[in-house]
């Protein structure tokens, strides 16, 4: 069983996601926080494996709590759930190990989705190591882009990824770029990477008689 801590500051969604988190098999929400200081203080009671993170709380910015819990030697793992669309925010995210990033407003399946995700992830990180191609495929679980092609960036490559993933719908080169401040070239080599991964899909949109546009959608 995944122990989940959720943290928002309206009690309205506090509830909501705490029924949700009931609903999925194999996690169970064992406190909830409206502020940075009740968080901190129901990490040290509950010890949960899982964070649901709002980042506009009363008293502090989400991802300061999440460099303050790291600095109090707390490793739970933590989800962002926000409205925060900014780049520098889905930046600093990556950046501090946040194990998904999930906008507002969302439905429930797809907030199932990332919880079995994550518990897919943890699972399978839990298993024994014994050679390179353990390892590399523990960091294909996480979406590591560790094992990237020489020229790309790990940074940036996560970033793509959890942009195309949290997209409501298929996005352009051009559409991606805009959203995390690349230029459109450099997305669509990371957009182009993912797809011969396997992790996203191309479709082609036609409109007038230039060259039809390329559009990526996670899979």
């Amino acid at each position: 069983m995944i122990d989940v801590l959720v943290v928002d500051d309206d009690f309205r969604l506090v509830n909501i996601h705490r029924g949700f988190v009931e609903r999925t098999p194999g996690f169970r929400a064992v406190a909830s926080a409206r502020s940075g200081e009740e968080t901190l203080a129901a990490l040290d009671e509950h010890r949960p494996d899982l964070v649901l993170l709002d980042l506009y709380l009363p008293d502090v910015f989400g991802l300061d709590l999440v460099r303050r819990m790291r600095a109090e030697g707390h490793e739970t793992d933590v989800m962002v759930i926000s409205a925060a669309r900014e780049s520098d925010a889905v930046r600093a995210a990556v950046r501090l190990g946040v194990v998904s990033y999930l906008l507002k407003p969302f439905s429930f399946n797809d907030f199932q989705d990332r919880l079995e995700q994550y518990a897919n992830t943890r699972a399978g990180l839990a298993l024994a190591v014994r050679d390179q191609a353990d390892v590399d495929r523990a960091f294909e679980r996480t979406g590591s882009a560790t094992l990237m092609p020489k020229g790309f960036s790990t940074e940036t490559a996560q970033l793509v990824e959890a942009t195309l993933r949290d997209a409501d719908g298929s996005l352009s080169a051009a559409e991606c770029a805009e959203r995390i401040g690349v230029s459109r070239v450099s997305a669509r080599r990371y957009l182009e990477q993912l797809a011969e991964r396997g992790r996203a899909e191309v479709a082609l949109k036609y409109a007038g008689r230039g060259r039809p546009e390329r559009r990526y959608r996670w899979r």
